[in-house]
């Protein structure tokens, strides 16, 4: 009896825990789409407003890039690469512990920022992703330097991301039962 209740909970918590990636990635795609259409409507491209003099400004960028602005102008190259990694991501998320809650919330924050910016390609009133956080220090001799302005998207990807490292090196160096031990 036990047997045949085993693979019903364990599909019940794969369910689950799907819910809980997709829930999480719906919050983050639709925070994502707010702010930059908040940006939209209130700045125009290449246009700054300071919050922190020195350390912050709201800015309103155009990326038609990766990061940093390498492989600008591919745009679609960059929106089929973003199919190919949400389809691959989706298929191998059990080999990351996707079944534990930190799991879980990390590949929530990554399928919900890959969606956001893949959304912004796709749009025909954007055809690249908007950008808008930019932090940045003064240089002594003039001008500035500047981490790129990046979005909501951006930082809940690079979130999921360091989570998924942080669980694998943990699940990687976490002690093994030895057979003796299983006896």
């Amino acid at each position: 009896m036990q047997f045949n209740e085993r693979p019903n909970r364990m599909a019940a918590l794969s369910t689950k825990a799907n819910r809980r990636i997709a829930v999480l990635a719906v919050i983050i795609f639709a925070f994502d789409q707010l702010t930059k259409w908040l940006v939209l409507r209130s700045l125009n491209v290449w246009d700054e407003r300071v919050v922190i003099p020195g350390f912050f400004n709201f800015v309103h960028r155009q990326n038609t890039g990766a990061a940093w602005s390498m492989f600008t102008n591919n745009n679609g190259t960059l929106a089929i690469v973003a199919i190919i990694a949400l389809v691959a991501l989706f298929f191998v998320r059990h080999h990351f512990n996707a079944h534990t809650l930190l799991g879980q919330f990390a590949f929530g924050l990554i399928f919900g920022g890959i969606i956001g910016n893949l959304t912004d390609r796709l749009l025909p009133s954007r055809h690249a992703v908007v950008d808008f956080l930019y932090f940045y220090l003064p240089r002594r001799g003039g001008g500035e330097l500047g981490f790129p302005a990046f979005n909501i998207a951006d930082s809940a990807i690079c979130t999921g991301v360091a989570l998924i490292f942080i669980i694998t090196w943990k699940h990687e160096n976490s002690p093994k039962p030895t057979a003796e031990s299983s006896s």
